[in-house]
């Protein structure tokens, strides 16, 4: 059996292989193997606005879920990445319901994720497929932002347009806020 290694969200940062995609930078908790993982605008945004600190006056799809999940007497216990194919992440969440039975959910790793962090719960990835897949960050190559600098003021500027953009102005009034306390303290 493959071991488990705990790893943490590291940074989000603009994709330089895809446009409109965000790459997740996940580092080993007690380590320094680093993992990238690409995902899209709105689980990147889910991510962020977690770390954040920032809540949305309706519940996003991950707030939904977690929810859902509450009212069954439900609790999410990890989430594992248990394979990786052709440079797409696979991922169980793991539950445990009422009668203390524990399921795996098969899942998109950038959904997990998102899961993972609202619920305080470990995130694991195989052995194997984290050293196979692991990425050295180096100067050269690190992003020049880490999550709060760029959670901070580019990727909630960008969180902020896409609200706008799909009418969402609950969310986009709390984001304008936080923009501009965070610039006020500039």
């Amino acid at each position: 059996m493959d071991k488990e290694v705990e790893i943490v969200v590291q940074q989000i940062a603009d994709s330089q292989i895809e446009i409109g995609a965000y790459a997740l930078i996940l580092k080993e908790r007690k380590g320094d193997r680093n993992l990238v993982i690409i995902i899209g605008t709105p689980e990147a945004q889910s991510i962020t606005l977690k770390i954040a600190g920032i809540q949305s006056q309706r519940p996003l799809t991950h707030d939904l879920l977690k929810a859902v999940i509450d009212y069954l007497n439900a609790t999410v216990q990890k989430v594992l990445i248990y394979k990786s194919e052709k440079g797409i992440y696979h991922s169980y969440i793991f539950l445990e319901k009422e009668n203390k039975e524990t399921i795996q959910i098969d899942s998109r790793t950038s959904d997990a994720i998102a899961l993972a962090l609202r619920c305080n719960v470990p995130i694991y990835i195989y052995e194997s497929i984290l050293e196979r897949e692991k990425i050295q960050i180096t100067k050269e190559t690190k992003p020049q932002s880490t999550i709060k600098e760029q959670t901070s003021l580019e990727s909630l500027e960008e969180a902020l347009n896409k609200a706008v953009e799909e009418e969402n102005y609950e969310l986009a009034s709390v984001l304008r806020d936080k923009i501009e306390r965070i610039k006020s303290q500039q």
